[in-house]
C-alpha cells in the first residue's frame, strides 16, 4: 500500500471526523456523519496495522479513532459506582484469574521458609556466619529485638510505616514483572529468607511458637498479598515470553492494566495487615484470639478471591476495564 495515496485519499475524511469530534453540539445529520467517519476511520487504522504499520500514521489514527470514539459513545466520568464495582466485581475477578500464580508461589514459598528454618535452626555453624551468639541472645530473649519490633513504637505510625513498606515490596513484584519477571523472583526470594531466618533463629532458641503468635495474627494476610504481587509479576512477565493468542502489545495492554487495578487492591489489603500488626499483633489479647483474629482475616481474604472471584469471572470479568471502556481491537495481518 502506498500511504501518500492512501493518506491523500483520505485526509479530507479525518480532518472532518476530527472537527466534529471536538463539537459539543451536533445536529442529527452530522451525528449520523461522525458515527460513519468513526466507522470509516477504524477501518483505515486496521488497514494501515495489518499492511504498511507507519508508526507516525498508527499513532495519528489511533488518537483520531480514541477521541471520536469518545464523542459517538459519551465521555463516562468515574463515580462511587465504579469503585463499588472494582471491589466487588473487577478486583475479586483478577484475583480468581491469577489464582494458578499465586497460589503455587505461595505454597513454594512456606515450604522453602520452613526449610530454611530447619536448616537454621538444626546448624550451629550456619547461625553463627548469620549472627554472633551474642547478638542472637539479644534478638531472641523476653523482650529481645524480635519481641519488642512490635511495640517500640506508637501504633499509628508504626501501622503507617508497615503499610508503606509492604506496599513497596508488592509495588516492585507487580512493576518488574515487565522485566520478563526476573526482578520479582530476586524480591520474592530475599522475603523468604527473612521470614525462614527469622523462623529458624527464634526455633534455635525455644521461643518459636511465642514468635508465631506473632507473626501469624498479620502474617497471614500479608504475606498472601505478596504472594498475589509476586504471582501478578510473574504472569505479566510471562505475557511478554509469550501473548498466547493476542498481538503483544494488546495482551501486555491488557494484563497491565489488570496489573495497575490489583496494586489499588492490595494497597487496601496490606493496609488492613498493617492495622492487624500495629493494634492486634501487640495487644494483650490472650495468643489464641490474637491468630484467631488473623486467621479469620486471611479465610476472608480467600473466599473473597476464590469465590466471589469465581462467580466474577464466570461472567466474563477478567480484571480489566469494562468493555465500553477499552479500545477497540483490530483486525491484523495473519
Amino acid at each position: 500500500m502506498d500511504l501518500d495515496v492512501f493518506v491523500a485519499a483520505h485526509q479530507a475524511e479525518w480532518h472532518r471526523l476530527e472537527a466534529l469530534s471536538k463539537r459539543r453540539r451536533l445536529t442529527g445529520e452530522e451525528a449520523d456523519e461522525l458515527v460513519t467517519l468513526y466507522q470509516r476511520a477504524t477501518s483505515h487504522l486496521a488497514q494501515v496495522q495489518s499492511t504498511a504499520p507507519d508508526p507516525t500514521l498508527v499513532g495519528r489514527l489511533t488518537t483520531l479513532v480514541a477521541r471520536a470514539r469518545s464523542a459517538v459513545t459519551g465521555r463516562r466520568s468515574s463515580s462511587w459506582r465504579d469503585a463499588g464495582r472494582y471491589f466487588a466485581v473487577s478486583f475479586p475477578a483478577a484475583l480468581y484469574r491469577s489464582r494458578r500464580w499465586w497460589i503455587p508461589i505461595a505454597v513454594l514459598s512456606i515450604l522453602l521458609s520452613a526449610l530454611i528454618a530447619w536448616w537454621v535452626s538444626t546448624h550451629p555453624e550456619v547461625r553463627d556466619s548469620i549472627i554472633p551468639p551474642e547478638g542472637l541472645h539479644e534478638m531472641t530473649k523476653e523482650g529481645g529485638q524480635y519481641e519488642t519490633y512490635y511495640s517500640d513504637h506508637p501504633a499509628t505510625s508504626f501501622a503507617a510505616r508497615v503499610w508503606t513498606n509492604n506496599a513497596w515490596i508488592a509495588a516492585q513484584c507487580l512493576i518488574f514483572g515487565v522485566l520478563l519477571g526476573l526482578p520479582v523472583l530476586y524480591v520474592l526470594i530475599s522475603n523468604v529468607m527473612n521470614l525462614g531466618i527469622a523462623l529458624g533463629l527464634m526455633s534455635s532458641a525455644g521461643r518459636l511458637d511465642f514468635f508465631l503468635g506473632l507473626l501469624l495474627p498479620h502474617g497471614l494476610l500479608e504475606l498472601t498479598a505478596v504472594f498475589v504481587a509476586a504471582g501478578l509479576g510473574l504472569r505479566l512477565g510471562w505475557t511478554v515470553i509469550d501473548p498466547g493468542p493476542r498481538p503483544r502489545l494488546t495482551a501486555l495492554a491488557e494484563e497491565g492494566r489488570a496489573v495497575i487495578g490489583m496494586a489499588i487492591g492490595l494497597t487496601v489489603v496490606l493496609f488492613i495487615s498493617g492495622l492487624l500488626e500495629a493494634f492486634i499483633t501487640p495487644s494483650p489479647l490472650p495468643t489464641w484470639a490474637r491468630i484467631t483474629i488473623g486467621a479469620v482475616a486471611e479465610v476472608l481474604f480467600l473466599l473473597y478471591a476464590l469465590v466471589l472471584g469465581r462467580r466474577a469471572a464466570a461472567t466474563g470479568e477478567a480484571g480489566d476495564l469494562e468493555a465500553a471502556d477499552r479500545e477497540d481491537r483490530h483486525p491484523v495481518a495473519a
